[in-house]
């Protein structure tokens, strides 16, 4: 189905429900904006870029990548660091929400950068298609989730980027390059996860599939010694499972099994391995109301209100936050887990919840899951920097021996060259990107000392 097609079938664009995104009658010219006020979504990070761009379409961005010096594409800024900051220009994909083409021939779906998963993923359930994993809030855009190796969650599901079927990026001469895996392999791998390092990132196309129905349901107080014992088969359990613990009292507080009603759905009963079944909808921080949450008591939904933990109309996690994420290989997980469980009395005061999730092994050069099956360990911190500043050295350190990555757009602190080390394709990486942008300017602080520095 072609575009003219999809817009002509499509009711919530026919009655105005997604007009604004995907329909603009603003000026052609676009708009830049001085500003020193701009802060990240969670505000722990105020952007350094004195200008702010706000194209309106393609030819835009490319005259601004033409004529500007240093610059960096922006999206939904929910990375909690500086990797989408500039020391002098910022390029906002906010203005880029169009719809371009949904093609079920090839399925396929292509959108601009700026769309977010959750502007979609409805009027693409109602199409009669899906994407195969989205990440636990659907507010984040298709360009930054997957520049960055966001990941969702699912014993044999490969992070976002694995859905990227091609690019349109603005490199530094202001032209526009298809990227794709049949085209150039080489530059497909390096791209996708390219951190910002190759250009600006107009319109993404995504691998789709026939749409599912899913049920989700919560389990609370697993003791640790069965999650040890049983750890495959707890996170295997479901199509995507998570497990949220404050690494106290030897349990892991929830586990969130999302199952697809079109593959075998097993009856676990009220209790799962020693948890027993929730009676009600649960926030994964169990003190806080569910309301923001999909839902769960295993009542049927499509896949875009289950697979997220979050609804897209509601403020994601807990709002005032810090977070850190860290990878290490699956077949590492159970004595990476219970390295930092030792460490729960120093870990405990300055968290909000921790998530560990499954994510299946991928060819991107600079994703965490480069050629290995994953574990995530995710923090969700209280906003006391200077604390957790102090912790997550520690934590680094106990997953050193296991070759930890961190997620590209959370809170670490490992050094560059060991950051370098744990990549086997780095250097491939940093050549790649220098000689698509020789003069330096997608480059900033973040990747001048995590990828450029010696």
């Amino acid at each position: 189905m072609k575009r003219k097609d999809f817009i002509k079938t499509s009711s919530l664009l026919v009655t105005g429900g997604m007009v604004a995104p995907f329909i603009s009658c603003q000026p052609s010219s676009h708009e830049t904006m001085t500003t020193e006020a701009r802060k990240n979504w969670a505000g722990n990070y105020r952007y350094k870029a004195p200008n702010l761009h706000l194209p309106q379409t393609t030819e835009e961005v490319q005259a601004l990548v033409k004529e500007l010096d240093k610059q960096k594409a922006l999206g939904s800024r929910h990375c909690f660091n500086n990797i989408a900051d500039s020391p002098m220009n910022q390029i906002s994909t906010q203005n880029l929400k169009g719809l371009v083409d949904l093609n079920s021939d090839n399925l396929t779906v292509t959108v601009e950068s700026g769309v977010r998963y959750g502007d979609i993923c409805s009027e693409l359930h109602e199409q009669g298609f899906a994407l195969h994993n989205l990440a636990s809030l659907p507010h984040i855009t298709t360009a930054g989730a997957c520049a960055t190796g966001t990941h969702g969650s699912g014993d044999q599901n490969g992070n976002l980027a694995t859905a990227v079927n091609k690019l349109e990026l603005v490199v530094a001469d202001g032209s526009v390059m298809e990227v794709s895996k049949a085209q150039d392999p080489d530059l497909y791998a390096a791209a996708v996860v390219g951190l910002g390092a190759f250009g600006i990132v107009t319109k993404v196309t995504l691998d789709i599939q026939p749409t599912f129905d899913m049920r989700q349901d919560v389990y609370q107080n697993l003791p640790l010694s069965a999650f040890t014992e049983h750890f495959e088969e707890i996170m295997s359990a479901g199509y995507s499972v998570s497990l949220f613990t404050d690494w106290m009292d030897q349990k892991i507080s929830q586990i969130w099994i999302k199952r697809r009603l079109d593959q075998e759905i097993l009856n676990f009963g009220e209790e799962f391995f020693g948890a027993r079944a929730a009676t009600k909808n649960l926030h994964p921080i169990t003190s806080l109301s569910a309301e923001p949450c999909t839902e769960q008591m295993g009542v049927p939904g499509p896949w875009w209100d289950r697979l997220p933990h979050f609804k897209m109309g509601f403020t994601p996690s807990s709002g005032e936050e810090l977070q850190s994420e860290y990878f290490v290989p699956r077949r590492h997980a159970i004595e990476a887990i219970l390295a930092l469980e030792k460490k729960r009395d120093l870990i405990y005061p300055q968290l909000q919840i921790s998530e560990l999730r499954f994510i299946a092994a991928d060819d991107f050069w600079m994703s965490p899951c480069y050629h290995q099956d994953s574990v995530a360990i995710h923090f969700t911190w209280k906003t006391n920097w200077p604390e957790v500043r102090k912790l997550l050295p520690m934590i680094e350190g106990e997953l050193s021996p296991f070759n930890v990555k961190p997620h590209w757009g959370k809170l670490f602190t490992l050094k560059p060259q060991i950051l370098q080390s744990r990549y086997e394709r780095y250097a491939d990486f940093k050549a790649l990107a220098s000689n698509y942008d020789p003069d330096g300017k997608f480059r900033n602080a973040f990747l001048d000392l995590n990828i450029y520095g010696d």
